[in-house]
């Protein structure tokens, strides 16, 4: 499916005021998308400030989709009442129609991502957070596997306990890093691991023989999709309702006041951090943060001996790139990173650009 950058471009039609934005000094009058590109990549050959794209489109009212950007076509830098705009210009040859005897053939012309998709995509679709202990413990959970099996794969079926519903579709996920705030030590949130995919086939409801009063179920499930075997202990939890990937394109923003946070967590990799590797980071949907929002990356000064005084002193935190939110939870969220300047760690910081 075509990925569309609408929400993107109907902002500068909207009138958005053209403040602060900065050219490159050495930006292009003019660049042509090559196959490979994404939005990011081309406003960054132009802006200072990449996620300011919309400020400056000129959506051409002659141009078919003018808010599609596709490999081939060529983007001018004009200026409009003095003001830097950029033009599309579509190529000639995207979407012609070759007929044959008895066939018809269209070439399939993909537009560019907005950000690197094949990178997200699993964490759109399945990694999620669990924003409390409780709700982690409370879940449904694997007891068994068919035939007295402590693990299953896929295709195979297992047995749950807990509170589950034949209407509801559930997939299972292993308790991953708890994350906690650095500097307060609050909890901010769990990882859940995403295992498989699953179907209820039936639920037998008992009474409890312990202290407890009341019934619960045990359930007898499907698995399909498995990502790594399933164990005993792995929780279950409902399908989220998730955008699809092919359609994931968010206005990218800046914070409108100041924030503070750390790279908390390179989640499936370790504690170097490099262009694209997908993040943690200390911050979510409480702090202000939503889909498309922009941090800046600093690495954390070391601290060191003054050779004369003989006084431990911090070196200044450096500038190291750039990273934008793609999935926020209340306190944590996940991000990628799009600009990477020098190699970062984690509990190096992020903060407002």
């Amino acid at each position: 499916m075509r990925k569309t950058l609408l929400a993107l471009m109907l902002l500068a039609g909207s009138g958005v005021a053209q403040a602060n934005v900065e050219l490159k000094s050495n930006h292009p009058e003019s660049y042509t998308v090559v196959q490979g590109d994404t939005l990011w990549d081309i406003s960054g050959k132009f802006l200072r400030q990449p996620w300011k794209w919309p400020e400056i489109w000129h959506a051409n009212p002659q141009v078919r989709n003018p808010h599609l950007i596709y490999p081939g076509d060529l983007l001018n830098l004009v200026y409009i009442d003095g003001k830097p705009r950029i033009m599309l210009n579509r190529a000639e040859s995207r979407g012609t129609i070759k007929l044959s005897p008895g066939i018809r053939k269209t070439p399939i012309a993909k537009s560019i991502e907005c950000i690197p998709l094949t990178a997200i995509n699993s964490f759109l679709l399945n990694n999620r957070i669990i924003e409390s202990q409780g709700e982690l413990n409370t879940a449904p959970y694997v007891i068994a596997g068919e035939d007295g099996r402590v693990i299953g794969g896929n295709p195979d079926r297992v047995y749950v306990r807990g509170d589950i519903e034949d209407e509801l579709s559930y997939e299972v996920f292993r308790q991953g890093k708890a994350y906690v705030d650095p500097l307060s030590g609050a909890f901010l949130g769990i990882n859940a691991d995403y295992i498989a995919t699953s179907k209820v086939v039936q639920r037998s409801d008992y009474e409890l023989d312990d202290d407890r009063r009341g019934s619960e179920s045990v359930g007898t499930i499907d698995l399909a999709r498995t990502t790594q075997e399933v164990r005993t202990g792995d929780r279950l939890f409902v399908t989220e309702e998730r955008i699809k990937p092919s359609e994931f394109c968010p206005d990218f923003s800046a914070p409108n006041h100041d924030l503070s946070g750390v790279i908390l967590d390179v989640p499936r990799g370790v504690a170097l951090v490099g262009k694209l590797d997908v993040v943690t980071i200390s911050l979510g949907t409480m702090d202000g943060l939503k889909e498309g929002s922009v941090l800046a990356i600093y690495k954390t000064g070391d601290t060191v001996r003054d050779p004369v005084t003989n006084k431990r002193v911090k070196l200044p935190d450096e500038y190291s790139g750039r990273l934008v939110v793609f999935r926020p939870y209340d306190r944590v969220s996940y991000a990628i990173v799009m600009e990477a300047e020098r190699q970062m760690r984690v509990m190096d910081k992020v903060k407002s650009p």
